[in-house]
């Protein structure tokens, strides 16, 4: 009779293992997954109420006392009949009445299309969502360890994986097409490489504001018209709108002006390096930030009233004993979750860099480098983490297997940003009695363990959890054998998503360099 019991024990206990695995390859409803973009951060402030306060009392003064020299004469114009007062020196200073009226009419609440309504980002409040952007100007080989310089076919590959990795919610644009020499081609071959890649938000830059007119032929050519675009804008404008400290970039403003009269979102970047062209402080290299970004709100505003913008708030950090940058650093992920305590201060959507790493590879280094700056950009409630995965030698390389391997990352990262939830179902202590009153005594099998096996726990598509003994018998797998397999796995089956009859027109109109 013990035999049999056994013999019915170990099958039972196979039976529920068989079970568990089947729900876990089952796919999730979106709305019951237990983790998905736009889930509601904010729980860590590194700032109080009265530091965030300061800082926006600082970069009022810092515009209104100092102000931006350089605006194109077409933001000279725009500016000053607006408010803004142009002084001797050449220097557009701001009024803070004038930012204070641009506040109340800036876009809020605004959302960021993709060509699949299922990936439409809504920016509002401590929603946050992990993404891509750049530009690194190497592709990185963690076989060979070798640096070479990057192509459009590696964008287009990286916007495929994207496409396929829910933990990305975003592709920007990550590395520069270093094999398309004509400036102009590879802004269109850029954009192209993105669309064709990924049906997500795109994020993407124009090198010379000439080059807008024949990208929104393209854009137009994949909405379906000009009208369908202007509906659902699926692209926004990665725009280094100031050179920093506190100037603007004249291009850079020509085709910011444009690209908003068009209908396209625009991240309004501001990117000073601390100790460098920002201010060494943590506390003044955000003050810096925010009245650069401030003056940008201005001016989107006095371009169209509410156009939607993103608060691009992205210090970076320097390595004062060299100079050089230091985008995983631990002050790197202080900045970035101060910035984001600022554009919640001032309700509107904003974005900052969360997951640069120095390393030079998807080793420890940049496992914890973008491990801390990521889960410190979400849980401050950042809106667009930029640079979430992908980026490596403080954004010199890019390594293809590191999104494979962030996926898995940013999975956790949200994790945490969901938190721990407190209802009255979950503290009942009527799963307790039943275990330990005449229970098992453990919950394994138990309904709600099952019922919440799913919903409550996320679980790595590449990490390892096996035990030594298992992880010996499979024959000692490594982690990046893991990303490269999965990587191969995506690519193998991920095609272009343009329609095949827009993609022949697209390439007879346009030198596409990409297969």
């Amino acid at each position: 009779m013990s035999d049999d019991i056994g013999t019915a024990d170990r099958s039972r206990r196979s039976g529920g293992r068989a079970s568990r695995v089947a729900m876990r390859s089952a796919p999730l409803a979106d709305n019951v997954r237990p983790v998905r973009a736009g889930m509601s951060g904010g729980q860590y402030k590194p700032l109080t109420e009265a530091g965030v306060e300061k800082i926006h009392q600082s970069a009022l003064e810092a515009l209104e006392v100092i102000g931006l020299s350089q605006a194109p004469e077409s933001g000279v114009k725009l500016l000053t009949e607006a408010g803004a007062i142009q002084g001797d020196d050449g220097r557009i200073r701001f009024p803070r009445a004038l930012v204070e009226d641009m506040l109340a009419v800036a876009a809020r609440d605004i959302t960021l299309y993709a060509r699949d309504p299922k990936n439409d980002l809504h920016l509002s409040g401590s929603k946050v969502h992990y993404g891509t952007a750049g530009a690194a100007v190497h592709i990185v080989d963690p076989i060979t360890l070798d640096y070479r310089e990057s192509t459009a076919q590696d964008l287009y590959d990286a916007a495929r994986l994207v496409d396929n990795l829910d933990n990305i919610h975003f592709y920007q644009r990550t590395m520069v097409c270093r094999d398309v020499v004509d400036n102009k081609e590879m802004d269109l071959n850029t954009l192209y490489g993105c669309l064709a890649g990924t049906k997500k938000h795109v994020g993407t830059s124009f090198s010379d504001p000439s080059h807008v007119a024949d990208c929104f032929d393209m854009l137009y050519m994949v909405a379906g018209g000009e009208e369908k675009w202007i509906e659902r804008p699926f692209v926004s404008n990665s725009n280094c709108f100031v050179v920093p400290p506190m100037k603007f970039a004249e291009e850079s403003c020509i085709t910011m002006e444009d690209c908003i009269r068009r209908g396209m979102p625009m991240l309004l970047l501001s990117a000073g390096q601390a100790g460098a062209t920002a201010p060494a402080p943590i506390s003044l290299a955000i003050v810096q930030a925010v009245a650069e970004c401030l003056a940008g709100v201005v001016y989107v505003n006095s371009i169209k009233k509410g156009a939607p913008a993103i608060f691009g708030t992205w210090p970076f950090v320097s390595d004062l004993r060299t100079g050089a940058m230091s985008g995983g650093s631990a002050e790197q992920a202080l900045l970035t979750a101060g910035c984001a305590q600022m554009h919640r201060f001032y309700d509107l959507p904003g974005g900052a860099a969360s997951g640069i790493s120095d390393s030079k590879l998807p080793d420890m280094q940049a496992g914890w480098e973008q491990g801390i700056t990521n889960s410190l950009a979400g849980l401050a409630g950042l809106n667009m983490c930029y640079e979430a995965v992908g980026m490596h030698a403080s954004l010199l390389g890019f390594c293809l297997e590191s999104l494979v391997l962030g996926d898995d990352l940013l999975g956790q990262a949200m994790r945490l940003v969901r938190g721990i939830d407190v209802t009255e179902d979950s503290t009942s202590i009527e799963a307790m009695k039943a275990v330990c009153l005449g229970g098992p005594g453990h919950y394994l099998g138990s309904d709600q363990t099952l019922a919440l096996m799913q919903t409550e726990y996320i679980y790595p598509a590449v990490a390892n959890r096996m035990s030594p003994k298992e992880w010996n018998e499979a024959g000692k797998p490594l982690l990046l054998d893991a990303a490269i397999a999965r990587k191969n796995a995506i690519l193998s089956k991920a095609g272009c998503v343009i329609d095949p009859e827009i993609d022949r027109a697209i390439r007879k109109a346009y030198n596409i360099y990409f297969k």
